[in-house]
């Protein structure tokens, strides 16, 4: 073999080589290369923003992982801004929140995620722990990487329950069971999509049947329109959550918080209305009050706060969130949160 020829099967090997390493290990493995320094991930406490975990996550996990969990589009926050009421005594801020016959401590839940036993090794059961040290709730779901029974065991908050309506609902019904035996409070039915994100008809007969054998609040996720709200509730449901399904079903770059006040002005007193999708900071979720969500869930932020620091990392993003939500809340003059109210939000319409 000529020398050549070495340097083309050394070339060709190493190119194959840096190909499945894309795929297999984590981007904190090439930090430093082509000349950029080298991101660390430092203690927890260094985190000072939900945001910045984000970059935390993508040096732990493998890339193919980390692209599910990339930021989405959040295009409509960046149109919003707020109107500040002055001269409003803000020391007395009260965050609390009535869902359900609970008293949350503020208006934040952590919303389902499959298999998050892929992200870090203890999975859910350091979502509950630390959601569970920052007095939130946390849903867990039917596809979780550890029994209900176990990640119950974990958490002094309320845990609701995910599954999605196109499952076999016989299975779905005995797994709902063990759910509310373990002490799960709230079934969160998915609709619209199924558990491998593809679009899927509404069954309304299985909300229906679910709502009537749960024994448990059911609520509906992946409502996007006024008229499905209103079926929701007509099938028995009691809440429900303004969702895309974080994307994986196109509306034609609409999100939820787009849609959010014509739903929640349409159902009125009717039921609760949540929302989620590209909530990432206390002004996220500010906003999403403002615009008729009673209570927001966030996932992603979560998620690369389990990722990159497990428990601790789902307990310090939290305290972020709720912090940076309290802090807005001062600065805008409204100190509690049955003072916010629609216009504090201005929408630009460019």
């Amino acid at each position: 073999m000529t020398k050549q020829n070495e340097k083309d099967t050394l070339r060709r090997r190493n190119a194959i080589r840096q190909v499945g390493n894309y795929f297999t290990r984590p981007l904190a493995a090439a930090a430093g290369q082509d000349g950029l320094p080298a991101i660390r991930r430092g203690p927890v406490e260094e985190i000072y923003a939900a945001p910045e975990f984000e970059q935390m996550a993508e040096l732990v996990l493998a890339p193919m992982q980390f692209d599910s969990l990339k930021s989405s589009a959040r295009g409509s926050f960046d149109k919003m801004t707020f109107r500040q009421r002055l001269m409003v005594y803000a020391m007395d801020l009260d965050l609390t929140t009535e869902l359900f016959g609970h008293s949350m401590f503020a208006p934040i839940i952590v919303g389902p995620v499959s298999r998050q036993g892929d992200l870090h090794d203890e999975g859910e059961l350091a979502t509950a722990r630390g959601s569970s040290a920052s007095q939130t709730i946390m849903v867990a779901t039917r596809s979780a990487s550890y029994p209900i029974a176990q990640i119950a065991a974990e958490t002094t908050q309320p845990l609701w329950f995910q599954v999605y309506a196109d499952d076999d609902l016989g299975a779905v019904r005995a797994d709902v069971a063990e759910a509310t035996n373990a002490g799960c409070e709230i079934l969160c039915v998915t609709v619209g999509v199924s558990s491998e994100g593809a679009p899927v008809a509404v069954q309304w007969n299985d909300i229906e049947e679910l709502s009537q054998s749960a024994g448990v609040p059911v609520i509906v996720k992946g409502v996007m329109n006024l008229d499905d709200a209103r079926r929701t509730l007509d099938h028995g449901a009691t809440g429900l959550v303004v969702s895309n399904h974080g994307g994986a079903v196109g509306f034609s770059g609409v999100l939820p918080i787009d849609v959010l006040p014509e739903i929640a002005d349409g159902i009125g007193d009717r039921a609760p209305v949540l929302v989620d999708g590209g909530f990432k900071r206390g002004s996220d979720i500010l906003k999403g009050l403002a615009l008729g969500a009673k209570a927001v869930m966030l996932a992603r932020p979560i998620m690369w706060g389990l990722a990159a620091y497990g428990a601790d990392g789902v307990e310090r993003a939290l305290y972020l969130l709720i912090n940076e939500l309290a802090r807005n809340m001062a600065a805008s003059g409204r100190p509690k949160i049955d003072m916010i109210d629609r216009a504090l939000v201005r929408i630009d319409s460019r």
